[in-house]
């Protein structure tokens, strides 16, 4: 990024939710870390450069620590005879109020997600880098948008389309064609980096450095801009940003505008990520090759739980894949996998004792029995959840590079979220021959996760394929195709300017993530499994 072509900032965003409880058990062994040391190892290599370009950094590397991993820097650039300007962005930790701000016990982590203007202070003071803790990932571009238009808390249009902007930046290389649905039309081999052009009102163009790898296309935009959301109001700590409103219109090759896009007053409670020890869980993986596949599987599974007995772990979860196809070629294709996840408080109910209740079967169980890996001895599993804290209660700082340190107070008028109406539907496609097809061959998707819950965004290609979509894809259609889905509660959100329905899925993922309740834990697969689902589509689209 920093050779390919000129830049005024680059940014880099590094706190998945998972990451959190990584770092908060790399801090509870040692105090002195709870940061991303990757982005020091980067800074090794880069910062010089970043110098001598000036070009400023802004990062959310801090993680836990962003005030050690500011002091770091500084170290770091000593040893290489640099001169450094940094400032740090502070407050977000809640962990030592924890039980002030009426949070439950037990916690690892407690993080508040901060907004922009901390980072902007930074910026307005000189600093050449800024690194943050716990912020919203399009803070980091909404930051150093507001300090150089010289935004304040009430240009919200404009910090609305800075937050877009930064949604489709925060995940690299998913704007410029990564985990696209249409991946066949584009040379994928080496996507780059997107680049967002900002204007002073909030509009955008993303586009990339020239010459690099990957497309950016209202397609590509598109697919990010579905990612990880929940309905047309996208909330945040400075800024309710109308996803509804936004619209995408080509600007050139590899250049696609953001441009309409509203804002409106952040919501009066800001959301804290929190972070705890769920338990332990372990998994055991038998391999069922050849014939009777399902009666394999019921013999082994009957057979590990009664070696468990009545002292079993909590949960056991049994899923059957069946990869095996008949008269195989070859033995592995030959073969499905019976999966086994125990989960339980108690690490010795999840350790040895499964291991050897499976490995014990070895000889007196189902024919050609075998595991793809010999169980291990559990691990540790997370539970991530959302809270909601009184912004005012935040110390939200902007430590600059002088040391002064700034308050950063909190959205000076808020608006509670409510339902938008639901747009009307576009009309109804003609009537015409359908043919039997997948999902995919006139639709794409992009799915991924928020805590427990799964985000589902399907979009189509042209207006007539939107028509189409909008009146077939309906929560019980998506029931109908995805069956794992058929219990739990499902919301439809229309995006008539993106040609767009995005799904949210309550509950599919457990307790998050790091619980790794699911074969796809994340539901990064979900939209690809939606669109190999086979339905009668109108032969015009196809």
């Amino acid at each position: 990024m920093l050779t390919d072509g000129p830049l005024d900032v680059l940014t880099g965003d590094y706190l998945a939710e998972l990451t959190m409880l990584i770092l908060a058990r790399d801090r509870a062994k040692d105090p002195a870390s709870g940061y991303a040391r990757t982005f020091l190892r980067q800074m090794e290599k880069c910062l010089a450069l970043a110098l001598d370009r000036g070009v400023g950094i802004v990062v959310n590397a801090g993680g836990l620590s962003p005030a050690r991993l500011a002091a770091a820097l500084r170290e770091l650039a000593a040893d290489q005879g640099l001169t450094v300007r940094v400032g740090h962005v502070e407050g977000d930790d809640l962990l030592p109020r924890a039980a002030e701000l009426g949070l439950p016990g037990g916690l690892l982590a407690a993080n508040a997600y901060l907004g922009a203007f901390g980072i902007a202070d930074c910026l307005r003071a000189g600093a050449e880098v800024v690194v943050t803790g716990r912020v919203t990932d399009a803070a980091l571009v909404a930051g150093p948008a507001a300090a150089r238009f010289g935004w304040g808390p009430g240009d919200l249009d404009a910090l609305a389309g800075a937050v877009v902007a930064g949604h489709v930046l925060e995940c690299g290389a998913q704007a410029t064609g990564g985990n696209y649905a249409f991946f066949l039309e584009h040379d994928l081999r080496r996507p780059g980096f997107p680049i967002a052009e900002l204007d002073a009102d909030g509009g955008s163009v993303i586009t990339k450095h020239p010459g690099t790898g990957g497309a950016v296309t209202i397609g590509t935009v598109t697919a990010q801009l579905l990612y990880e959301t929940d309905g047309a109001r996208y909330a945040g700590p400075d800024v309710t940003a109308r996803l509804d409103t936004v619209r995408l219109t080509g600007d050139g090759p590899d250049r696609v505008r953001i441009s309409g896009v509203r804002g409106e007053a952040p919501p009066p409670a800001l959301k804290a990520g929190l972070n705890r020890l769920g338990g332990w869980r372990n998994e055991v993986v038998f391999v069922l090759t050849g014939l009777d596949i399902e009666a394999k599987a019921a013999l082994a599974r009957e057979q590990l739980e009664q070696e468990l007995g009545e002292d079993r772990p909590a949960e056991l979860r049994w899923t059957l894949a069946r990869t095996d196809r008949p008269d195989a070629p070859d033995e592995e294709e030959a073969s499905a996998l019976l999966r086994l996840v125990v989960r339980d408080r108690d690490r010795d109910k999840v350790g040895r004792r499964v291991g050897s209740a499976a490995v014990g079967l070895a000889l007196a169980s189902y024919p050609g029995f075998h595991l793809t890996a010999p169980p291990g001895p559990g691990a540790p599993y997370g539970v991530f959840e959302a809270a909601y804290v009184d912004p005012a209660a935040v110390e939200h700082t902007a430590v600059l590079p002088d040391g002064t340190r700034v308050a950063v107070p909190p959205a000076p008028a808020t608006r509670v979220l409510e339902p938008l109406a639901v747009p009307p539907l576009p009309p109804p496609p003609g009537p015409g021959p359908t043919r039997r097809a997948p999902l995919g061959r006139v639709a794409g998707a992009r799915s991924g996760d928020k805590g427990g819950d799964a985000n589902l965004g399907v979009w189509a290609r042209d207006e007539d394929g939107w028509r189409w979509l909008a009146h077939t894809l309906t929560v019980r259609r998506l029931r109908e195709l995805l069956p794992e889905i058929d219990e739990l509660p499902v919301t439809r959100h229309l995006l008539p300017n993106l040609w767009a329905v995005n799904f949210t899925v309550r509950g599919l993922l457990g307790e998050g993530v790091a619980a790794q309740v699911r074969f796809d834990p994340q539901a990064k697969a979900l939209g690809e499994w939606l669109r190999s689902r086979h339905l009668d589509i109108p032969e015009a689209l196809l």
